[in-house]
């Protein structure tokens, strides 16, 4: 009798399943035993001390970083797959940062999310074009769409970044501190949009930020990090900054009284 061969099944609610992940640096373990799994439509806030292997994990699952132990799947393929292009949205730290001189229109930075290995030496056409308006129209920026980008504020800037990695159409969106050197204002407005791509465009969020009143009030779920996950749980459960230190076994410093005595 031949045997069978049993092919692995992906489930398509499924976007990511990071699988016991352990990434070390210089000698030094960064991250421990990490299992993590996010489904459609999931904005998961990702938070931790400084440190803590935030970014790391993020660079881990993009497949920037090689892995001590463990493995990735994003849409059932190895992060570096070809066939991902176009499936991930990725907005870095410095997105926000981008130089006052750069000569480039919102447009034309968005426009660069459509480019892709079969299309580079092509014409923009008609699609494309329709990918763009679309994205920069979920971001609100079609008022200033013909400005350069250095002439905006920080938090239009993001917001430019983000419609770069929607004009590719990404299905999951992977943001590490968007919220760093914005306004108020701009980072309600952020926050507002990204719930808004999750609830009404149907997109996978993970979101880092130090901003833990910011994302509490926007994320389903929130993970905390410290080399390993020390809580996955819905944002309503999150503990608080008691149960906090006790996860991360930190004394209450005060239980001691003094013992020198006042004379």
């Amino acid at each position: 009798m031949k045997s069978m061969k049993v092919e692995n099944v992906w489930d398509d609610a499924l976007i990511l399943d990071v699988n016991n992940v352990s990434v070390s640096r210089s000698g030094k373990m960064i991250l421990r035993d990490i299992d993590l799994r996010l489904s459609k439509g999931e904005f998961v806030g990702l938070v931790g001390p400084n440190g803590s292997g935030k970014s790391t994990l993020l660079l881990s699952i993009l497949g920037v970083l090689k892995l001590h132990s463990g493995a990735v799947r994003i849409f059932g393929e190895p992060p570096m797959s070809r066939k991902l292009h176009g499936r991930i949205g990725w907005v870095s730290q410095a997105a926000s940062n981008l130089p006052r001189d750069i000569k480039i229109t919102v447009r034309e930075l968005v426009q660069l999310g459509t480019v892709n290995a079969k299309n580079m030496l092509e014409l923009v056409d008609r699609k494309r074009r329709q990918q763009v308006d679309k994205a920069i129209q979920m971001v609100d920026l079609e008022d200033v769409k013909n400005t350069d980008i250095g002439r905006l504020s920080g938090g239009q800037r993001q917001r430019a970044v983000i419609a770069r990695a929607l004009a590719s159409e990404a299905e999951l969106i992977i943001l590490d501190e968007p919220l760093v050197g914005i306004d108020r204002e701009s980072r309600n407005s952020l926050l507002k949009l990204l719930d808004g791509l999750c609830h009404d465009e149907g997109k996978t969020i993970l979101m880092v930020s130090h901003d833990l009143a910011a994302i509490r009030q926007t994320a389903h779920r929130m993970i905390f990090l410290e080399e390993s996950i020390r809580f996955d749980g819905t944002t309503e459960e999150f503990p608080d900054l008691v149960e906090l230190a006790d996860l991360r076994g930190i004394g209450n410093v005060h239980d001691e009284p003094n013992s020198k005595e006042v004379e």
